[in-house]
C-alpha cells in the first residue's frame, strides 16, 4: 500500500529559503469518485458497518473531509481540484443524481472540476443542475456548447483564481469519444484534446496567467502525450483511467509525480480510496521547479468526520431498503475489477453474460456480448446484497435483443479488442461463443478464431449467417465503439434492467460460484 505523504513540511520548509520570487502550492485532488460517498471495501464495492468499525474499509465522504482538513493545515497555500466523475456508480446517484454530490463537493470547498463522461449519462439536463448547484466552476475546454442551450452559459473552458497573491490557469478536458461513452445528446461537438488546450493555454498566457494546471479526464496515456504535444501546461491533474500514481507503491503505473519534460502529472486511483496531495515551486516565470507528493490513503487510521457521517447517513436513509435486501450467497469473491475484466474473461464478465443469455434464450438468442467497462466492481464472498449487484451494475441499462451476421459478431469483437492497451471499457465479456485473439496484432486484425455453442458443442461461426445476440442497450446503441450494431434487425432496447436480471439468476443459482472456463484465450 502507498504510504502517507510525509514530506510536505520538508518541502515546504525548503520552499522558504529559496529567493522571493518563487511562489509554492499544494494541489489536492480527487478524480472518479463515483458517488461512494459510503467507505468501501477492498474490492471497491460497498463495505458492511462492522467491517468499517473494525477497521477493514476505505474512503467516503467523512474521511476526505478529514484528510483535507489535515492537508490544508500542513500549508497556508492550497488548491482542491477534481478530474470528473464524481457521478454514477451506487444508488446514491441513481437516486439522487448529481445534488449530493454538488452538496458534498460545495462543502469540501473544491476550486474546480473536469467534466468526466459519466457527467453525461442522463443527458446535459442532470450536468446543467449539477452546474448550477455548485459554486466551483465546472470546466470543459474540448467542446463547443453553443448549440447545446442548457450548457452553454454554465460550463467554461477555464477559470482564473487567485491562491497566495498568484494567479492560477485552470482548464478542464473530457474524453473526445464522450458520444461513445455517454449520452451527452446530439448538440455538443467534442473536439480533439492536445489542440483545445494548447489554445486555451495561449489564450491564458496572454492574459499574463503563467501558472496553468490541467483537469483532464482522459486517462493517464492521453495525459502524457498531452504533457509532450503542448507547451505551458505545468501540472496535469488526472482521471478517467482510474491510474494510480505512486513512487512507493510496487503497484502503481508511473511515479508520482510522472513528469513529462517541466510538466507534472498526477492521478489518484478511483472511488475517494485516496487524496492526491502534489506540492508544487515555481519560478518567477511560472516553470516547475520542484514537484513531490504522494496519493494519501484514507483507510481506518484516518478518522470519519461526524458531521459528514451523520448527512451521508441522513442522504442514505431511502436508499437502504432496495440495497440491503440480499438476493443470493456467493462461494468465493467474484472478480470484477477493470484491470482484469477490460483485458480478459473474468468471473464478473461471466456472471452478467451467463445471466443476460439465461434470461432470452427462449428468444432464439444464442450469443451474448457485454462491455467489459459496464461492470464497475467486485462483489465478495458470502451475503450478496441488491446494493452491491447495483454497484456493480449502476447504468441502469436494459437487456436488448437483436439480430446480426456472423461477420457483423467478428466485427465487433475486432472493436472490443481494439484498445486493450488503454485499458478501454469496450472490451468483450461474453456467453454462448468462445474466442481467441493475439494481443500482438494490429487493431482490427485480433481475432484469430470465434466458435458458437450450437447442440451442446462448439462450432465456428459462420460469417454469413444471421445469429440473435443479447447486450445491453447503451451497447447496442453503438456505445464504446459498438456502432456496428446500429443497424442491427429485429431489435429490441427495452428488456428488463440488467441489475435485476443479474440479481435474479444469482438467486436462481445460488450459492453461487464465480469461474471462468476459457471462453476468451490468447491465441497460441
Amino acid at each position: 500500500m502507498t504510504t502517507r505523504f510525509l514530506s510536505a513540511a520538508a518541502v515546504f520548509a525548503l520552499s522558504a529559503s529559496l529567493a522571493e520570487a518563487e511562489y509554492s502550492l499544494t494541489i489536492l485532488h480527487t478524480n472518479d469518485f463515483h458517488a461512494r460517498f459510503e467507505p468501501i471495501s477492498k474490492y471497491d464495492s460497498s463495505c458492511p458497518e462492522e467491517d468499517n468499525q473494525a477497521g477493514a474499509c476505505f474512503g467516503g465522504s467523512a474521511r476526505l473531509v478529514t484528510a483535507l482538513a489535515a492537508a490544508r493545515a500542513r500549508t497556508g497555500n492550497a488548491v482542491l481540484v477534481d478530474a470528473g466523475d464524481p457521478f454514477q456508480g451506487t444508488l446514491f446517484y441513481t437516486h439522487y443524481k448529481g445534488m449530493a454530490a454538488a452538496e458534498m463537493m460545495t462543502a469540501m470547498g473544491y476550486d474546480a472540476m473536469a467534466v468526466g463522461n459519466h457527467e453525461f449519462d442522463d443527458g446535459p439536463e442532470v450536468l446543467a443542475r449539477f452546474a448550477g448547484a455548485v459554486d466551483f466552476p465546472v470546466l470543459m475546454a474540448n467542446a463547443d456548447l453553443s448549440g447545446e442551450p442548457l450548457l452553454k452559459d454554465i460550463i467554461r473552458k477555464s477559470v482564473v483564481i487567485e491562491r497566495g497573491g498568484e494567479r492560477l490557469g485552470l482548464i478542464g478536458l473530457t474524453p473526445e469519444d464522450n458520444p461513445d461513452l455517454a449520452s451527452p445528446g446530439p448538440n455538443i461537438v467534442f473536439t480533439e484534446a492536445v489542440g483545445a488546450v494548447q489554445a486555451e493555454v495561449d489564450r491564458l498566457t496572454a492574459e499574463g496567467v503563467t501558472k496553468i494546471i490541467l483537469l483532464s479526464h482522459s486517462g493517464y496515456e492521453l495525459d502524457k502525450a498531452i504533457a509532450a504535444q503542448t507547451t505551458g501546461v505545468d501540472v496535469i491533474v488526472g482521471g478517467h483511467s482510474h491510474t494510480l500514481l505512486s513512487s512507493t507503491d510496487e503497484g502503481a503505473a508511473g511515479p508520482y509525480p510522472t513528469m513529462v519534460g517541466d510538466t507534472a502529472i498526477v492521478h489518484a486511483y478511483a472511488y475517494g480510496k485516496y487524496l492526491g496531495e502534489l506540492n508544487v515551486t515555481f519560478d518567477d516565470a511560472g516553470v516547475v521547479t520542484a514537484a513531490a507528493g504522494a496519493p494519501i490513503l484514507l483507510d481506518a487510521t484516518v478518522a470519519e468526520d461526524a458531521d459528514t457521517r451523520a448527512r451521508v447517513t441522513e442522504l442514505a436513509q431511502p436508499l437502504e431498503e432496495i440495497r440491503q435486501r440480499v438476493v443470493a450467497e456467493a462461494t468465493a469473491a467474484i472478480e470484477g475489477d477493470r484491470s482484469v475484466c477490460r483485458a480478459m474473461e473474468c468471473p464478473m464478465g461471466n456472471l452478467v453474460a451467463d445471466a443476460m443469455l439465461d434470461r432470452v434464450r427462449d428468444q432464439g438468442i444464442s450469443i451474448a456480448i457485454q462491455n467489459g467497462g459496464g461492470l464497475r466492481a467486485s462483489i465478495d464472498a458470502g451475503p450478496v446484497t441488491m446494493g452491491e449487484v447495483l454497484t456493480v451494475l449502476p447504468f441502469q441499462n436494459t437487456l436488448s435483443t437483436f439480430f446480426v451476421s456472423g461477420q457483423t459478431v467478428i466485427d465487433a469483437l475486432e472493436n472490443g479488442l481494439s484498445q486493450v492497451e488503454e485499458g478501454a471499457g469496450r472490451f468483450p465479456q461474453v456467453a454462448g461463443l468462445r474466442f481467441a485473439w493475439d494481443p500482438a496484432a494490429a487493431p482490427g486484425a485480433r481475432v484469430t478464431s470465434v466458435e458458437v455453442a450450437e447442440n451442446g458443442a462448439w462450432a465456428p461461426i459462420d460469417p454469413a449467417r444471421t445469429y440473435g445476440l443479447v447486450s445491453n442497450n447503451y451497447v447496442r446503441n453503438g456505445g464504446d465503439g459498438y456502432k456496428v450494431f446500429q443497424n442491427a434487425d429485429n431489435v429490441y432496447d427495452f428488456g428488463p434492467d440488467l441489475a435485476d436480471v443479474t440479481a435474479e439468476f444469482l438467486a436462481a443459482n445460488a450459492p453461487y460460484t464465480p469461474y471462468t472456463d476459457g471462453r476468451i484465450a490468447k491465441a497460441e
